[in-house]
């Protein structure tokens, strides 16, 4: 009996050369083990296991015996073409949207050299009575090709102060310099053409922000914003008597209501001064 099982020229005990059938059988043991530690089939949507024990496509509606069997299937012709269908379906019922630009732009990281100088001017245009204010900020070490840019800030959005809804703020920033803020009455400004402009003079390095108030706006506190007081009414001049319009030489008639027998006299001739007399 000994002689007769080494006939297949391997060791006592150590089993018969696999078949075909055996060696296909270990192959695809040994991928599906390799799968499943690459593909987690419980995120997989159309991945079912009945009550049965065995396993469904609900995409397809098939069944299979294993883990194995059922990735072997997702890799088929007719898996895919399902997966096609299915995405073609959707995107007819369910158009894509444009979506916002979801890139960040990093903030860039630079040394600042301190605080930039600047001039604050008050103006009044004698026409519309508007207020104005004119921010001159000087970069003599700006960066090269580089402008400063500026924008107006809620109180709400700040966290060095207390928030207070009757300020806001106009920022100027430059690179290297630190960004400086201007506290400005929370009034309405006027965007009107030649209201409100910049300008950055690079022979300089003055950047030059000057905006206008619109008028009849109200200051901090409900308080009118910087209004000035109307100017004072022109002297009147005393009426001119009788007399001085007869030697002006202009119409001396001026009918005048008194008390002189009841009826309206003529105070321009002698009528008048016969009736005073006779009174």
């Amino acid at each position: 009996m000994s002689g007769m099982d080494r006939d297949w020229g391997v060791k006592s005990g150590g089993g018969g050369v696999a078949s075909d059938i055996q060696a296909k059988v270990d192959r695809r043991e040994r991928l599906r083990q390799l799968a499943l530690q690459t593909v987690d089939l419980m995120k997989d949507p159309y991945f079912m296991k009945n009550h049965l024990g065995s396993y469904e496509c609900k995409l397809c509606l098939t069944l299979h015996n294993n883990e194995g069997n059922y990735l072997a299937h997702t890799q088929g012709k007719r898996h895919q073409q399902n997966l096609a269908r299915r995405a073609a379906k959707e995107a007819l019922n369910n158009p894509t949207l444009p979506q916002a630009n979801s890139r960040t732009v990093k903030a860039r990281k630079t040394v600042k050299i301190g605080r930039p100088g600047y001039r604050v001017t008050k103006q009044l245009d004698p026409e519309t009575q508007q207020r104005s204010l004119l921010f001159e900020v000087d970069y003599p070490e700006i960066e090269e090709s580089l402008q400063p840019r500026h924008r107006f800030m809620s109180a709400f959005e700040q966290r060095v102060e207390p928030p207070d809804k009757e300020w806001q703020y106009l920022l100027v920033a430059a690179e290297p310099y630190e960004t400086v803020a201007f506290k400005i009455p929370n009034t309405e400004i006027d965007k009107a053409h030649g209201k409100f402009h910049s300008a950055w003079n690079d022979e300089t390095k003055t950047f030059t922000v000057q905006l206008y108030f619109k008028a009849g706006g109200e200051g901090p506190h409900g308080r009118p914003l910087m209004r000035p007081p109307p100017p004072p009414p022109p002297p009147e001049a005393a009426p001119a008597t009788a007399t001085q319009l007869r030697e002006r030489g202009e119409a001396g008639v001026v009918f005048v209501s008194c008390s002189c027998r009841g009826r309206v006299v003529d105070v321009s001739g002698s009528r008048w001064r016969r009736a005073a007399q006779r009174t």
